[in-house]
């Protein structure tokens, strides 16, 4: 017998990292205590606002010397990176502001609500839970070995087939150039969110189809 899968009203897939958390902070702390720990230089918390977004593993690319970029030192920066900021990750990171009470909101009128980044995926599920502990997520997908980053579409094709929506029935909300290239590649209106990373002219190239400013806004564009 199939499975008859739960009906989709609507479904918001948010990016996670600068969209419904600020996370810079300690992603910075992090980053920059592996750095000082190997005696590399460390980078200003506001840098790493270009440094992020693309995965873990790039992040600790961008930020060590050009000659420890991969290789043995590269191994070891990664993995202490990843075992400092599993401990560190709740210290500084909160929600933005209205988010809760928007995400409340939808989640009342029956509109799914799933979570695609590229953050590794066992932070995840521990921070949905400590920051959101009201909201029911329908699907969360972070950075899982075999599957690739995105922009790649795959994490949106993942997430339509845990929930049930199609792409009509689907809108993207992310911050970067790399969140509007997911949601074009994948098929889906593209949102930008000006509360978080990057700024609206990266927004306005990466051809985001609507671009707002605070959370309550999400509310008129469903």
């Amino acid at each position: 017998m199939s499975q008859v899968k739960e009906s989709c009203k609507k479904l918001i897939i948010f990016d996670l990292d600068g969209t419904l958390l600020n996370t810079l902070e300690d992603l910075a702390d992090a980053a920059n205590h592996v750095l000082s720990e190997h005696g590399f230089p460390t980078h200003p918390v506001d840098a790493y606002r270009y440094f992020v977004g693309n995965g873990m593993p790039t992040l600790i690319q961008r930020i060590l010397p050009e000659e420890h970029k991969s290789g043995a030192i590269y191994d070891i920066c990664f993995k202490e990176f990843l075992d400092y900021y599993t401990i560190h990750m709740h210290d500084k990171t909160h929600v933005y502001e209205g988010l809760t009470e928007t995400l409340e909101a939808l989640q009342a009128d029956g509109v799914k609500l799933a979570v695609a980044t590229n953050k590794v995926h066992s932070a995840l599920a521990p921070l949905m839970a400590n920051f959101f502990p009201t909201i029911q997520w329908h699907a969360l997908f972070g950075q899982r070995n075999g599957i690739p980053v995105k922009p790649d579409p795959q994490i949106v094709y993942d997430i339509l087939e845990a929930t049930g929506c199609t792409k009509e029935e689907t809108l993207y909300l992310g911050d970067t150039c790399v969140d509007m290239e997911t949601a074009h590649r994948a098929g889906l209106k593209a949102v930008g969110v000006l509360w978080g990373y990057r700024p609206r002219t990266e927004l306005e190239e990466a051809k985001a189809e609507i671009i707002i400013e605070q959370p309550r806004e999400i509310l008129s564009i469903i």
